[in-house]
């Protein structure tokens, strides 16, 4: 196919796919409220009928955006956290290079602020980000942790926490970038947030000087 041959005249099994990139960038953009699936027909160049044919609801569509078109990116961070076998301070900085690289698409971003905004509306929308992104992640880390302890690395403590301890602060500049800076703010460099807060993290957390 050449790079100028019309959407319409692809094969049909490139279609969901295209459905799904432009569902992300719609939803990030606008919030699940405003999202029409007449915007994200457009954006993907096929006729509302041909979603339906894929996806019978905005929800469906937005579970099928998670599953498919975010999640695995973000699952990275937990297999990395569930497959490494120590010592711990390689996995942090291990963490530390990857999720802010993760964390650089705008449209993570812009469909984590999107849950924050309209949890309370559309809670489904919550639980789905909860169980299918957040969760995984945090368990597979406080697993490596806990872990950790027991190999008489880490200091007593509750491995869930110190895993909310760990992710927070990228958390908070993922947030400041998608809710401060579009009106003037200085941005934070993610990596260098990340880099310099696993250092204070581990001098905390570790028996000995990691």
């Amino acid at each position: 196919m050449s790079p100028g041959e019309p959407k319409f005249r692809r094969r049909k099994a490139d279609r969901p796919d295209e459905i799904l990139a432009a569902a992300l960038s719609v939803f990030a953009e606008r919030g699940f409220a405003a999202a029409k699936l007449d915007h994200i027909a457009a954006r993907a160049g096929v006729s509302k009928g041909a979603l339906y044919l894929y996806f019978a609801t905005k929800e469906e569509l937005f579970l099928a955006v998670v599953d498919q078109a975010v999640a695995p990116d973000l699952r990275r961070i937990g297999e990395l956290a569930a497959n490494h076998p120590g010592p711990f301070p390689d996995l942090a900085r291990a963490v530390a290079e990857l999720a802010p690289q993760v964390l650089a698409r705008p449209e993570i971003g812009g469909v984590m602020k999107m849950i924050i905004g309209e949890a309370r509306n559309f809670p489904s929308l919550a639980r789905i980000w909860h169980d299918r992104v957040i969760t995984p992640a945090l368990e597979a880390l406080a697993g490596a942790i806990a872990a950790a302890q027991a190999r008489g690395e880490i200091r007593a403590g509750d491995p869930r926490l110190y895993a909310v301890g760990f992710i927070g602060p990228l958390l908070a500049g993922l947030i400041w970038r998608e809710t401060f800076v579009p009106v003037g703010a200085h941005p934070f460099d993610l990596s260098s947030l990340a880099r310099q807060h696993v250092e204070t993290a581990l001098r905390g957390m570790m028996e000995s000087e990691p």
